[in-house]
């Protein structure tokens, strides 16, 4: 599979992003490194990042390398990276883009994500706590975070700019002040949560979305036993059978059909290719609408040390 048959999706700016990328939140230091090296070499050219997931050096060796064997060429690739919570003021939004940056080794970044709407206290600790345990929050509104990362582009450290994370409110109230319209709000996406109420809100709009957890995060640290596990759904094993399929190919498939861009993770060589291997068959319609009807708002990913911030996106029952 060449990466050239990865479909491409247009953003409202005019660049493009390939639909399926490789994802690399809860990639461990000293897997991520050959994974993104697997991932390239099997076809990947999109790599999804962030500052948060403490791993971004080695993903930027992992491209250094890359480039260096002419494997690639770093125009051929496509980078994104997300602003954390604490970098909201902005004065500082181009601190942390730096910071990626020069982790990356890159110049410049394809797409910089705003990745919660809620900011936390300022400093050097991501996850800052009171006495008691609370997370500490910061008052910046992200609007004012938003036109700071306009400035970004101005400046040519990022080429789009986006959301992650932002309920239908708060992507209509960045748009309202926006100079330069986000190209996409990044959000869990997998069929127990469809998220087809947004996917409409933001396409009306000309913003895209981006999958992320396509496949239930199954390694997610807080699941319980009982807890969801989208893979072991039986319509999706029903469907995979019938096209000869994973589950999880079929899981990745269902949000390219839906005109979704996609980021699967995993550092496990054979999967990041089987997860690559998904551009020889199209789910049908009542595929789809089945794999639709197992929609509960099932949410997976609650960021739930967040949840007494105003701008929690999920808290206050809004979608």
């Amino acid at each position: 599979m060449a990466a050239s048959t990865v479909p491409l999706v247009k953003f409202n700016n005019g660049l493009s992003i390939p639909i399926l990328g490789l994802g690399t939140w809860q990639s461990k230091p000293g897997e991520v490194r050959e994974a993104v090296r697997d991932a390239i070499d099997i076809g990947y050219r999109h790599i999804d990042c962030a500052h948060l997931y403490f791993n971004e050096k080695e993903v930027g060796d992992a491209i250094r390398d890359k480039i260096n064997s002419g494997v690639v060429k770093r125009e051929d690739l496509f980078i994104t990276s997300k602003l954390w919570n604490t970098y909201h003021r902005p004065d500082l939004v181009e601190k942390a883009v730096q910071i990626s940056l020069d982790d990356l080794q890159l110049d410049y970044l394809d797409l910089y994500l705003i990745h919660w709407p809620m900011a936390y206290k300022e400093g050097s600790d991501p996850f800052p706590e009171d006495g008691k345990g609370k997370i500490i929050y910061s008052d910046v509104d992200y609007v004012d975070t938003w036109k700071a990362m306009e400035k970004l582009v101005a400046k040519g450290l990022v080429k789009s700019i986006g959301l992650s994370n932002f309920n239908t409110k708060q992507v209509q109230r960045v748009l309202d002040a926006a100079k330069i319209k986000p190209v996409t709000n990044q959000v869990e996406c997998h069929p127990y949560l469809f998220q087809k109420k947004l996917h409409s809100f933001c396409k009306e709009r000309g913003i895209t979305l981006t999958a992320y957890s396509p496949l239930g995060s199954p390694q997610r640290p807080w699941a319980k036993p009982g807890d969801i596990n989208v893979l072991d759904t039986p319509i999706i094993k029903t469907i995979a059978a019938k096209y000869n399929k994973s589950p999880a190919q079929v899981l990745i498939r269902c949000v390219i059909d839906r005109g979704i861009i996609v980021i699967p993770k995993s550092t496990t060589k054979s999967r990041i290719a089987e997860n690559f291997d998904v551009f020889d068959f199209k789910l049908t319609p009542q595929d789809l609408e089945q794999i639709g009807s197992l929609d509960c708002n099932g949410r997976l990913i609650p960021q739930a040390e967040g949840r007494e911030h105003k701008d929690h996106p999920f808290a206050h029952g809004d979608e």
